[in-house]
């Protein structure tokens, strides 16, 4: 019997915890990247590396048998459909599975309100209208091609290696304050037993928001890692006169709940990370 093979498509940080997951159950999987450092590090990983831009990719991704996106859409749209579409008609027959990450940014601002699947998208930023176009495009290729397409709309992500500790222990933490403010978040860990579980359930294909059961204002989090490590709490910054960059403004233009209940029900995860304070609690416990 031949390995499946997940061809993933920038091999970022989700995709890699994945992986992790993936290779000792005998999958075979080859990462984009165009960076070559990060090229070796795929290889250390066990991961096969193919440089885009250097590397051909139409024969590895017409081996594929699942696929997975991980690329964010950039002026021109998607990537992947803009340069690869080609091979993407040629590898269709093969795939059993079409993952693409997007984030809970297409749903917009709702004043702190709860949205779900089937809230319209109303998105304000300009990075949530090019996540919802992608979407949009994804879909209709998988209707075109016959592909089993489910969408993962990603909280704020953390994990080792991107939690607030380092913030905190070297005093850059920062705890703004903006009235009414409420984000979701998702360990990185909980994202990968999503994805394998919609592989193992690919006849539950859909749109799936991936997130944490406690939504919660952005300067808790830091609070409670302030707390967890004996140091003092940043102190408080008002959002209007805080200094800060464009791009950190722009996540504070958007505040919504995040239900997660399609993604227990349908494809029967049980959360391994459900609220911030256990996802912190254990990566402190893992140093980090």
């Amino acid at each position: 019997m031949t390995h499946p093979k997940l061809f993933s498509f920038g091999h970022g940080y989700s995709a890699q915890a994945l992986a992790r997951r993936l290779i000792p159950q005998g999958w075979d999987i080859i990462g984009t990247t165009r960076n070559p450092t990060k090229a070796q590090q795929f290889d250390t990983d066990g991961v096969e590396p193919l440089l885009l831009k250097t590397d051909p990719i139409p024969a590895q991704l017409g081996h594929a048998t699942h696929l997975l996106i991980s690329a964010g859409p950039d002026a021109e749209g998607d990537p992947f459909l803009r340069d690869y579409r080609d091979q993407l008609i040629e590898a269709a027959p093969n795939l059993q599975w079409v993952g693409y990450l997007s984030t809970t940014g297409v749903y917009g601002d709702h004043g702190g309100d709860w949205v779900d699947e089937a809230t319209p998208l109303t998105p304000g930023t300009k990075r949530g209208k090019a996540r919802m176009q992608a979407e949009a495009d994804w879909q209709a290729t998988a209707q075109d091609l016959g592909l089993n397409l489910s969408i993962f709309r990603l909280a704020g992500i953390y994990g080792p290696g991107r939690g607030p500790f380092a913030k905190v222990r070297n005093g850059t933490a920062r705890r703004i304050v903006k009235e009414g403010q409420i984000f979701s978040r998702i360990h990185v860990e909980d994202i990968a037993q999503v994805l394998e579980a919609s592989i193992n359930r690919s006849q539950s294909s859909g749109i799936y928001n991936v997130c944490d059961d406690l939504p919660v204002p952005p300067q808790e989090v830091i609070g409670y890692a302030a707390e967890l490590l004996g140091l003092p709490l940043p102190p408080e910054e008002d959002f209007e006169t805080a200094e800060m960059s464009p791009m950190a403004r722009s996540f504070y233009a958007e505040s919504k709940k995040v239900r997660n209940d399609r993604m227990k029900q349908e494809l029967g995860v049980q959360l391994m990370y459900p609220d911030y304070k256990t996802g912190l609690k254990a990566l402190l416990a893992q140093g980090q």
